[in-house]
């Protein structure tokens, strides 16, 4: 059920953003990551992502320029997430680790969007036993919202038990760059070998 839900969502954020998301047209030749991208963004990849304030493990307020210090793959879901949340953030640190045989260095995020059950700790916890470099991050209903907005994100609390309820969440991996921000998005479908080649093309060619 939650699969179903979470693929729904994904359909339904796509077709909201519409004209943001890649379009089918030929590469950019003035974008100097044309070569690595799977097609362009209408109106620019500068659509997507931005800053945020948050709180990290240890209950601190950060932003954006205090996490992302690397290439960074951000994932928003939540840790009680039953199926689709750990099978993306996984592919997402083995795209990690295979960056990492190559030489090149990243960075797993997760944001949750589910702050109720998600406190610093629990966030903490799941970070840490995803990958020794995963980051995991929550903050307050507002804080969540407006990082979620900014990457144009989806989610929403299912009505139910008041304690095992099921979040329905977008499911995109963002590449995000210190030096350029928001770059390109992989859909649940990529496997961690064409994540982690993609991710080495944007990075040769920052």
């Amino acid at each position: 059920m939650q699969r179903i839900a979470a693929i729904s969502a994904s359909v339904a954020i796509a077709a909201l953003l519409g004209a943001v998301w890649y379009s089918t047209t030929g590469p950019d030749t003035a974008d100097q990551f044309a070569q690595c991208r799977s097609g362009n963004v209408a109106g620019g990849a500068g659509q997507i992502g931005g800053p945020f304030t948050l709180v990290d493990k240890n209950g601190e307020t950060v932003t954006d320029k205090d996490v992302i210090t690397e290439p960074s793959l951000v994932y928003f879901g939540y840790t009680f997430c039953p199926d689709v949340c750990p099978l993306d953030t996984v592919r997402n640190a083995d795209a990690v680790d295979l960056l990492a045989q190559k030489g090149q260095s990243a960075t797993p995020v997760f944001i949750t969007i589910d702050p109720e059950r998600d406190t610093p700790e629990v966030v903490g916890d799941f970070a840490y036993n995803l990958h020794d470099k995963a980051i995991g991050l929550t903050g307050s209903a507002e804080q969540i919202k407006a990082a979620s907005q900014t990457y144009k994100t989806y989610y929403k609390k299912q009505d139910g038990d008041p304690e095992y309820y099921l979040v329905d969440h977008s499911t995109f991996t963002y590449l995000v760059l210190p030096e350029h921000g928001f770059v390109e998005y992989f859909r649940r479908e990529v496997t961690p070998e064409q994540m982690a080649e993609r991710v080495g093309c944007f990075v040769d060619a920052s």
